[in-house]
């Protein structure tokens, strides 16, 4: 039995790891869980799976929460250090990390230091600090598996060996892309995109936030700077394409020159139980999938005209420091400011080149020269766009 910390509860992520826990009730306990704001879900929650602790990112919603719970043994506390406390747990075997944003780099690095299991689906604990971070992997030889659907397949297609000890055979790494919803629209088309439409993923069911960066490709340049955290190689040994179906997942191309692949339907279940279950394979309840139905597999380049987030991610990565921290912050705050109908969907991109290009680079030497870098990158992004920079 692996008991379980989850780390953004109330996600897409968070549910389909529940879906799993609740598949498999011999293999996994819930042991703990997070969220930010959604106190009704996370009643549910602990209705249905009775965690010891629950973390809420207020006091007034952990309140909420324990009075809608009052019935039910179970700690409810709120905060940063809560978050820290759960994740590093002696009861918990596995930390999912699915909190979105540089709100999950602390808690997620608590569970690495203290020894646990670490399922990552959490990219910008590697973008903003990735060096630190694989430092402390490597120090506390915790098993890390990468839960985002692209790098979940990269790890399955390579080697089943430690980390960088692939490198001699792999040719290309090739990290696929759906394109998003605006794949075929011209740059004009995409001067009117809303919000609504920006948040309509073809293929996955997403959060806000991930959903936009998806459409600006801004998510796949923060999966081209991870997969090289993660697998140890540059930008200039990671092919981004382009594959609409999201049938293929990811792909590596040995020197021999066979590319292996990892294929299913597009269901996070898959990648999610394939870490909690580890070296094993359990049922998910997705459909197998079928190559006869689909029919055929499409795939084209990356268009980095209309969508330049991906060229950004990868100059910060070359940068090195503290610019993949500051394009993180700067898209953070650029992506709310679109949902909130400061900015238009074009703008995104350039306020996040603006903000890389005019920020302090400095090296990081240790988690406070990031979390220094992604207030005043943030500061800087906020300035633009109140100052109406972008009109």
């Amino acid at each position: 039995m692996q008991g379980i910390c989850l780390l953004g509860a109330t996600g897409s992520i968070g549910q389909s790891t529940l879906d799993i826990i609740s598949l498999h009730p011999d293999k996994f306990r819930l042991i703990s869980a997070s969220a930010n704001h959604s106190v009704d879900k996370m009643a549910q929650i602990c209705r249905r799976f009775k965690p010891l602790r629950v973390v809420m990112g207020s006091e007034k919603t952990r309140d909420e929460l324990a009075r809608q719970c009052f019935d039910l043994d179970i700690s409810f506390e709120w905060g940063a250090q809560a978050l820290d406390s759960i994740a590093a747990d002696s009861a918990v075997d596995q930390v999912m990390a699915a909190i979105m944003g540089f709100a999950g780099l602390s808690p997620t690095l608590s569970g690495i230091r203290a020894g646990k299991r670490t399922l990552l689906a959490n990219k910008e604990s590697l973008v903003t600090a990735g060096k630190l971070f694989m430092d402390e992997v490597a120090r506390h030889d915790v098993m890390l598996l990468p839960i985002d659907s692209e790098h979940n397949a990269i790890y399955q297609s390579l080697p089943q060996t430690s980390v960088g000890a692939h490198k001699k055979d792999v040719s290309k790494i090739i990290l696929t892309a759906s394109g998003g919803p605006f794949r075929t629209w011209s740059l004009e088309e995409m001067v009117s995109v809303t919000p609504a439409q920006a948040c309509k993923h073809p293929n996955w069911s997403m959060g806000q936030k991930i959903s936009i960066d998806s459409a600006t490709l801004m998510n796949k340049g923060l999966e081209l700077i991870e997969a090289c955290w993660l697998f140890d190689v540059t930008p200039n040994e990671v092919d981004v394409v382009v594959h609409p179906e999201s049938i293929i997942h990811s792909m590596v191309s040995y020197r021999d020159g066979s590319v292996l692949s990892q294929m299913g339907n597009p269901d996070m279940k898959i990648p999610i139980a394939y870490g909690m279950s580890w070296p094993d394979r359990i049922e998910t309840s997705v459909a197998p999938l079928s190559l006869i139905d689909i029919g055929r597999l499409n795939f084209e380049s990356p268009d980095v005209v209309r969508f330049p987030n991906l060229t950004l991610a990868a100059d910060a990565w070359f940068m090195g420091g503290t610019a993949m921290a500051v394009l993180n912050a700067a898209n953070e705050v650029a992506v709310d400011a679109f949902l909130h109908h400061k900015i238009g969907f074009l703008d995104i991109a350039k306020l996040n080149e603006k903000v890389l290009s005019t920020a302090n680079i400095v090296a990081v030497n240790e988690l406070e020269d990031v979390l220094e870098a992604d207030k005043m990158a943030r500061r800087l992004a906020l300035n633009m766009v109140y100052s109406g920079w972008l009109l």
